[in-house]
C-alpha cells in the first residue's frame, strides 16, 4: 500500500497538472474539508475566535507565499500563473485584521507550531525549488476563489458582521468572474513545462500542501480548545472562591475563645463611642 507521497509517482492517465493535482489530492481534499474548523464553516456555525484565529494564520502563510511569488516571478515556472492584482491576498487580510484587532494588530497575532511549519517549507523551495511554488500557489488561490463567495457569506450570517466588514479576505474585485479566471489559470498552469522528476516533486508538493493546511486547522482548534478550558477552569476557581463562606468551629480551646472575647468586647467599645 503506497503512501500519500508515493501516489504521486502513480502514472496518471490526464496529462493536464491540475487534472494530476486534483487526482493526487482527492483523499487529502476530503480530509480537510472534514477538519472540525471547516465543518463550522460549512455548518454555518463559525464563531468569531475561529475566524480572527484563522486570519491570524492565513497572514502568515500568505505572506511568506507571495514574497517568494514576487520573488520569483520571472521563473519559468512561476511567470505563467504570476497573477498578483488578480490574487493577492495581504492587503485584504491586513484590512481584516486591522478591523478585528485594532491598528496594534500585529503585535496580537498568535499562530500555531503548524503555521510556522508550513511557513518555513515555503521559504524553503521559495529559495531551493521554485516549481514548487506552482503547487501552493494553485492549492490556496484556486481554493479561496472557488470558496470565497460561499464562506464569506456563511461567515458574515454567522458572527453578525455588516456587509464587507472583516470579509475582505474573501473578495477578489480585481477577477470579475472566478469561473472564466479559473480556466485561464488552470490553463497557464498547465502550459508550464517541466521535466518528468519536477512534475512528480510538483504533485508531492501539492499532496504536503494541504497536510500543511490540515496540520494548521487542527492547530487552531487545539488553540481554541485550550483558550476555552482555561475560561471555563477560571470561572470554576473563581466560583468556588465567592461560593465559600467563613467556618467557625464548633469548639474553641481556652486561649482562643480569650482573645475572641476581647475581640467581642472592644467591637462593643467601639460601637457604643460611634454613636
Amino acid at each position: 500500500m503506497c503512501t500519500q507521497s508515493e501516489q504521486c509517482l502513480q502514472p496518471l492517465q490526464n496529462p493536464d497538472l491540475s487534472e494530476q493535482i486534483k487526482e493526487v489530492t482527492k483523499e487529502s481534499h476530503v480530509r480537510a474539508e472534514n477538519t472540525e474548523l471547516m465543518l463550522s464553516f460549512q455548518r454555518g456555525q463559525v464563531t468569531l475566535p475561529q475566524y480572527k484565529l484563522l486570519l491570524c494564520s492565513l497572514y502568515e502563510i500568505y505572506q511568506v507565499l507571495e514574497e517568494e511569488m514576487d520573488r520569483n516571478s520571472n521563473h519559468p515556472a512561476v511567470a505563467p500563473i504570476y497573477f498578483p492584482a488578480e490574487l493577492a491576498r495581504i492587503k485584504s487580510i491586513e484590512k481584516d485584521l486591522e478591523y478585528f484587532y485594532g491598528p496594534d494588530w500585529r503585535e496580537k497575532i498568535v499562530v500555531p507550531a503548524a503555521t510556522q511549519r508550513y511557513s518555513h517549507r515555503l521559504r524553503q523551495i521559495g529559495k531551493e525549488n521554485p516549481e514548487f511554488l506552482v503547487a501552493h500557489a494553485y492549492t490556496r488561490y484556486l481554493g479561496d476563489l472557488s470558496g470565497g463567495q460561499v464562506l464569506g457569506r456563511i461567515a458574515q450570517k454567522s458572527m453578525g458582521l455588516k456587509s464587507g466588514e472583516g470579509l475582505s479576505f474573501f473578495a477578489f474585485p480585481g477577477v470579475s468572474s472566478p469561473n472564466l479566471f479559473k480556466q485561464l489559470y488552470r490553463s497557464r498552469m498547465n502550459s508550464v513545462e517541466l521535466t518528468a522528476e519536477e512534475r512528480n516533486g510538483v504533485l508531492e508538493e501539492a499532496v504536503r500542501a494541504f497536510e500543511f493546511n490540515i496540520q494548521v486547522f487542527d492547530g487552531l482548534q487545539k488553540m481554541l480548545s485550550v483558550a476555552g478550558n482555561r475560561q471555563r477552569q477560571s470561572s470554576t476557581d473563581s466560583n468556588a472562591v465567592h461560593g465559600k463562606t467563613l467556618q467557625i468551629p464548633g469548639t474553641f480551646s481556652p486561649m482562643l475563645r480569650m482573645i475572641l472575647g476581647l475581640f467581642v468586647a472592644l467591637a462593643a467599645v467601639v460601637g457604643l463611642y460611634a454613636l
